[in-house]
């Protein structure tokens, strides 16, 4: 894996272009209609396209994501595999693993080389790490052979915000650019209290809102904490780790200095390690935090938690709501600076397992999520009819049945442009997406990825301590000063100063071009 090789240059123009594609997904969704040139509805098309379906052999197409199994997932695969079978002669096979699960199941799978095609991956979720083991295959000729509807549709930072060593590995989703940090909370019940958040700008803001909600109801858990959700994350903390989040070193994205440090060089690292602790203590975080395998979404549809962290968007609150079975009954507050970092465009991708046997399937797959409006939001919403109804072209509403499938993964597959939007949720979505993305401060690392084979040993050892440390560091669960010490002295065992050194090397030279 080596630097983005194009220039920052032009990749920040090609961001800074993002807006006028936002804008036209933005009118294409108002009308119902996909972001990408509409497929042809000619008699003498569908014909071609039966034809070339015919000419392939039956294939099942193994989607591995996380998430919670759905109550109706075989309804919903059988009516995705009605559009499957017409245009690829595929069928689908969805495979959630819970959060919680999630990484030891997905390095199990990779190292007992289990056989599987489409597999959900992310900058911050081990992307360059399983790149580097071999897991995903390079993906720039099939998408040239069968992702024109990709290339069309998406704003090309996106691709080349997410390459390593000049390749894509994964295929990002067209969704927001930008990102920034703060709390989805109870707004019903914030109302019942007479609790006013509009003055929360910082975590200790939180405190006499989580004190109160604690006393007035005992039964409800005030902070819901888990691994990877919490203050300490890179959508709140504003690291940038220049790639792969699960590598040490970082910048800050709303600061100014390239110079890569541990992360607890930064002063808001231990800040904020305190004040979780502090809150841990007092009861407003529940007590498993470090191991729970309950993901954000099942904790909030338990509806007894008040506030989650999440990394935040124009109407973050709402689409969380409609898929927790809380619409209208949540709010969001921003505490964060809106940051775009290289890792944002590759937040939430698509790879193809090394395993798959039939790759190029995989990407026709891929490829329809980001143009079949139709199974776009089957995958996302379920069976019109029968988990929602439309209100008009592009705005639904959940039906009592809605229930039995509600991912809340739009984040993941394909176009989002493409998604209906709730009734509960606003109609101008898309179009603040575009001002959300225009107000974004660039991260000075903006464009650079980290190639980690030079030092991939000390990678794979300093992966292994952080998964010691890190979930009960930043949930609270332990003492930040007694532990630090610990945490420290291994991280540097495992080769930390040789990782630093060398992403040090690599951005000072990506910036001097």
């Amino acid at each position: 894996m080596k630097a983005v090789r194009k220039s920052a240059l032009v990749l920040t123009m090609s961001i800074l272009s993002l807006s006028l594609v936002l804008s036209a997904c933005s009118k294409s969704a108002d009308n119902g209609s996909s972001a990408s040139p509409a497929p042809a509805s000619t008699d003498n098309k569908a014909a071609e396209t039966k034809a070339a379906a015919s000419d392939l052999k039956p294939y099942e197409v193994k989607l591995v994501y996380p998430g919670t199994a759905q109550p109706d997932q075989a309804k919903v695969e059988e009516a995705m595999n009605k559009i499957l079978k017409d245009k690829i002669n595929a069928s689908i096979k969805l495979m959630p693993i819970d959060w919680g699960q999630w990484d030891n199941k997905v390095n199990l799978m990779i190292a007992s080389r289990e056989e599987f095609d489409i597999l959900f991956t992310a900058q911050w979720n081990g992307h360059a790490v399983n790149v580097g083991k071999g897991a995903l295959l390079p993906l720039n000729d099939l998408l040239a052979k069968y992702g024109k509807g990709i290339t069309d549709s998406q704003d090309p930072a996106f691709l080349e915000g997410a390459k390593i060593n000049g390749k894509n590995y994964g295929i990002p989703t067209s969704k927001e650019l930008a990102a920034s940090g703060g709390i989805v909370y109870r707004a019903d019940i914030a109302k019942e209290l007479g609790l006013d958040l509009s003055n929360v700008k910082t975590i200790a803001d939180l405190e006499p809102i989580l004190k109160a909600v604690k006393e007035k109801k005992p039964e409800m858990t005030p902070l819901f904490f888990r691994d990877g959700e919490n203050f300490n994350q890179h959508y709140f903390a504003q690291y940038d780790y220049l790639g792969d989040s699960t590598i040490p070193g970082v910048i800050m994205k709303d600061g100014d200095s390239t110079t890569v440090v541990p992360k607890w060089d930064e002063p808001r690292y231990m800040e904020t390690l305190k004040q979780t602790r502090d809150f841990m203590q007092k009861g407003y975080i529940n007590k498993d935090a470090a191991t729970t395998a309950l993901s954000v979404q099942d904790a909030m549809k338990s509806g007894n938690v008040f506030a989650v962290p999440s990394s935040l968007k124009p109407g973050k609150d709402a689409e969380l709501a409609a898929s927790v079975g809380l619409a209208g009954k949540l709010g969001q507050v921003e505490m964060t600076a809106r940051t775009i970092s290289t890792g944002d465009t590759a937040g939430s991708m698509l790879g193809i397992s090394v395993t798959s046997k039939d790759p190029d399937r995989a990407m026709m797959v891929i490829n329809l999520l980001h143009t079949d409006k139709d199974l776009n939001n089957l995958i996302n919403f379920g069976i019109e009819g029968t988990h929602y109804t439309k209100v008009s072209d592009n705005i639904i509403k959940s039906t009592e049945a809605g229930k039995n499938y509600s991912p809340g993964a739009a984040w993941m597959f394909g176009n989002q442009f493409l998604n209906y939007l709730f009734d509960t949720e606003d109609p101008q979505k898309w179009e603040k997406y575009k001002e959300f993305n225009k107000s974004g401060k660039k991260s000075p690392g903006l464009g650079f990825t980290f190639n980690s084979e030079p030092v991939k040993t000390q990678v794979a050892a300093a992966v292994n301590v952080e998964k010691e440390y890190d979930a009960a560091l930043d949930t609270g669960s332990v003492d930040p000063e007694a532990t630090l010490a610990k945490y420290k002295d291994k991280m540097k065992a495992a080769g930390m100063d040789q990782i630093i050194k060398e992403k040090q090397t690599q951005l000072d030279a990506f910036l001097k071009k």
